[in-house]
């Protein structure tokens, strides 16, 4: 009778402890939030997360303050998330990087959906190819003439392995029939820098953070990879339009959560971040930097994660050297 009595106590007191926890959703956030960044600050990821790190700052009243863990291309900073408590309190800002690094990576310590869970979608921007103004090629046509009269020859960078650029840089190669050497950097900054440098003569960055360097004519742009040209750079053609028919890339964004972490405080967080992605400034905001935003629910964005993962996987097969 006496353990009896004892379990129920002790039942109890564990039932009044959840109760007043912070892993309740009403209760959360109860203290500061960290977004894990696994990008260099500066680069679409780490703007994105500080701007959506402050609205969310605003509506819940408690900091979310962003953490950049670099390395390994975006390894190292989702397996950070990845092994984090499960209570709402650090999330990760991620992007087509992770969906890829699923096949391209295969010696990770982490799976993504089994170890993190979708809480939303944030936004997507196309992408610009660029080169050093000092490469003589006007046009992709020009380029991708080039680069088959010197195969080997020329070098074109990203932010690491498995980034968006990296896998838009290759699926470029394969499409257009070219042998151009990928260079990777530790972070799109970096990588910016090189090519502006002329270290490397080209590279496929997000409009949204190379617009400004073309407009300065640091960089030479020769095509942009959606379906439709972008509003912000009208006058450059798109892959397609330049003669690499139905190449198309983009860099999307999005965050997750530990695995385990309560549903009730994902749905909290995914709809204060569908809130903030329809606001009209931020709209806005993105329009005019060539990003359009994306709002879906945690099960809309899980589904999206798997196609996605398929997708890069298909990519991978095709380049991935044995």
């Amino acid at each position: 009778m006496a353990g009896w009595k004892g379990a129920v106590a002790l039942a109890g007191i564990v039932a009044a402890m959840f109760a007043g926890s912070p892993l309740h959703a009403d209760d959360y956030p109860a203290r500061p939030v960290r977004i894990v960044v696994p990008f260099g600050a500066g680069g679409p990821a780490d703007v994105t997360a500080r701007l959506i790190g402050n609205i969310l700052q605003e509506k819940f009243g408690q900091p979310f303050v962003i953490e950049n863990r670099t390395g390994a291309g975006g390894v190292i900073g989702t397996l950070e998330a990845a092994k984090s408590p499960p209570d709402g309190y650090t999330l990760l800002m991620m992007s087509n990087t992770q969906t890829a690094n699923e096949s391209l990576v295969p010696q990770r310590k982490y799976e993504l959906m089994r170890d993190l869970a979708p809480i939303a979608p944030v936004n997507y921007s196309d992408l610009v190819i660029v080169v050093n103004p000092q490469v003589p090629a006007k046009t992709l046509a020009e380029f991708i003439a080039l680069a088959k009269a010197q195969p080997g020859k020329l070098n074109y960078a990203s932010s690491g392995q498995g980034t968006p650029y990296h896998m838009a840089g290759e699926l470029f190669k394969t499409m257009a029939g070219i042998d151009v050497v990928h260079v990777p950097y530790r972070n799109s900054g970096e990588a910016r820098s090189g090519v502006i440098g002329g270290q490397v003569q080209m590279m496929i960055d997000a409009v949204t953070t190379m617009a400004p360097n073309i407009g300065e004519k640091q960089v030479r742009a020769l095509a942009t990879t959606g379906k439709e040209r972008s509003s912000v750079l009208p006058d450059v053609p798109t892959a397609t339009e330049a003669g690499v028919a139905g190449y198309e890339a983009t860099i999307w964004l999005g965050l997750m959560a530990p695995a385990g972490t309560p549903k009730p405080i994902i749905d909290k967080l995914n709809a204060a971040v569908s809130e903030a992605v329809k606001r009209p400034d931020i709209v806005k905001l993105w329009t005019d930097q060539g990003a359009v935003a994306m709002s879906m629910s945690p099960e809309e964005f899980d589904k999206f994660l798997r196609a996605d993962i398929v997708k890069w996987a298909n990519v991978v097969k095709k380049f991935e050297k044995p």
